[in-house]
C-alpha cells in the first residue's frame, strides 16, 4: 500500500484537465503538491485553489521536453516542500491529423512532450525513490496508445502513448525491485479544455502557441460511445490505483469490448498468419 498523505508530489500538467484534478484531489487526501505547468499562471491558479482549501501547494513553470528544465523543477519542489516521494508525469499534447497534415515540428512535438516528456521526470525523480527505497511513478498515456488500431488520425500521439505504456510497464518490474511503485493511466473521454487550450502549451522551437483548437469528429465520438467522465472523478481513480499499486488504469470500463474486439481480430490474425507460414514452410522442406 502507498498513503498519501503526509507524501510530497509532483505532478507536471498540473495546472488543467486530469493534473489539475491529481493535484486537487492528492491535496485533499493530505499529500504537499509541486504544481508544474508550463504556463505558469495557471500552475499559480490550482496551487492558490489548494491553498485556500486548506493545503500546501508549490507552482512552478516546466516544459517537460527539456530535462534540464524538469531537474531544475524537481530542485525547486524538493526545497520548498520535501523529498518528492509521488510523481505524476501527466503533461501532454493530443492531435487529429493525417501524418502527411502535419509538419515535422508538429510531429517532433507530439512525440517529444507525450514519449521524452514522462522520460525525462522519471530521470529526473527515479534515482532517489530508489536510494529511498520508496516512492510511486505515475504516467498519464491514454487508451490511443493501449489501442492504437482504434482511432484514425492518431499515428504520432499513439505511437508516443503505447511508448509510455511500454515503458511503465517495464518499470512497473524494475521499480518493484526497490520497494517503488510504477503506474500508467490510459484515459479515454475525460472532461477537460485540451481541445480548446492543446495548442497554446507549444513551445516556440516547434512552431510557438496558437489559439486553434483541436477538432475530432463528432461522428468518431457518436459511433464508439465515448464516455466523458469528470477530471475529478478520474483522479480519485487513479489514486485509488496508486495506493494498491495496480500496473495500469483505465478510465472507462465500457471500452473493454472495443478493446477484446480489436486485439482478437487483429493479434489473433498475426499468431494465425504465421502459424500457417511455418507449416507451409515445413510441408514444402525435404524430408
Amino acid at each position: 500500500m502507498t498513503e498519501i498523505a503526509g507524501r510530497v508530489a509532483v505532478v507536471t500538467g498540473g495546472g488543467s484537465g486530469i493534473g489539475r484534478g491529481l493535484a486537487l484531489e492528492l491535496a485533499a487526501q493530505g499529500a504537499a503538491v509541486g504544481v508544474a505547468d508550463i504556463i505558469f499562471e495557471n500552475a499559480v491558479a490550482v496551487a492558490k485553489e489548494i491553498e485556500a482549501k486548506g493545503g500546501k501547494a508549490h507552482p512552478v513553470k516546466c516544459d517537460v521536453i527539456e530535462r534540464n528544465a524538469v531537474q531544475a523543477m524537481r530542485d525547486e519542489v524538493t526545497k520548498a516542500l520535501g523529498r518528492v516521494s509521488l510523481l505524476f508525469a501527466n503533461a501532454g499534447a493530443t492531435s487529429f491529423e493525417k501524418v502527411t497534415d502535419m509538419s515535422e515540428s508538429d510531429v517532433d512535438w507530439i512525440i517529444h512532450v507525450n514519449m521524452m516528456g514522462v522520460t525525462n521526470c522519471i530521470l529526473a525523480f527515479y534515482p532517489d525513490m530508489v536510494k529511498a527505497r520508496d516512492g510511486h511513478i505515475f504516467a498519464t498515456a491514454s487508451t490511443a496508445g493501449l489501442m492504437p488500431h482504434w482511432i484514425p488520425y492518431h499515428a504520432p500521439y499513439s505511437g508516443a502513448k503505447m511508448g509510455v505504456i511500454g515503458l511503465m510497464l517495464n518499470l512497473n518490474l524494475e521499480a518493484a525491485e526497490y520497494g517503488v511503485g510504477a503506474t500508467v493511466l490510459c484515459p479515454g473521454g475525460v472532461v477537460s479544455n485540451m481541445k480548446a487550450k492543446n495548442m497554446s502549451y507549444r513551445p516556440e522551437r516547434f512552431g510557438g502557441p496558437t489559439d486553434e483548437e483541436v477538432h475530432v469528429s463528432s461522428s468518431f465520438v457518436e459511433h464508439n460511445k465515448l464516455v466523458f467522465r469528470p477530471a475529478d472523478k478520474v483522479a480519485r481513480l487513479c489514486l485509488k490505483a496508486v495506493r494498491t499499486n495496480k500496473p495500469m488504469v483505465i478510465s472507462d470500463g465500457k471500452m473493454r469490448e472495443i478493446f477484446v474486439r480489436t486485439y482478437q481480430s487483429l493479434v489473433h490474425d498475426a499468431f494465425d498468419f504465421v502459424d500457417e507460414f511455418d507449416a507451409a514452410e515445413a510441408a514444402s522442406s525435404p524430408p
